[in-house]
């Protein structure tokens, strides 16, 4: 019963520091251009685009990442390319912080 605890906790030691390398009020300032698809506070109004409001932030870390690499394919994945290639990594980490901070 111990074993499942530490498992958790160790999980938990591998996302925290990705949280504290995005800045989730300057993740919000950096939102505006992803309003139009995803939504105010991260929740659609259209069903083709998915909510990004407190989804995992090392996955939307690795998202944005894959879609500025152009390795995420499907879906909209050439529009995003085109968002994601003026973002930083800072500007990567800062918007997982911000969506990852909402309430779903």
């Amino acid at each position: 019963m111990r074993y499942p605890l530490i498992a958790a906790m160790a999980l938990g030691m591998t996302v925290l520091p990705a949280l504290a390398d995005g800045d989730a009020a300057a993740g919000k300032a950096k939102s505006a251009t992803c309003v139009a698809c995803h939504g105010a506070e991260g929740k659609v109004s259209v069903p083709m685009y998915p909510n990004l409001a407190g989804q995992n932030v090392q996955y939307l870390n690795e998202a944005l990442r894959a879609y500025k690499k152009g390795t995420r394919s499907g879906g909209q994945a050439e529009i995003m390319k085109i968002y994601m290639a003026p973002m930083s990594e800072q500007d990567i980490n800062d918007l997982a912080a911000y969506y990852a901070s909402l309430k779903p």
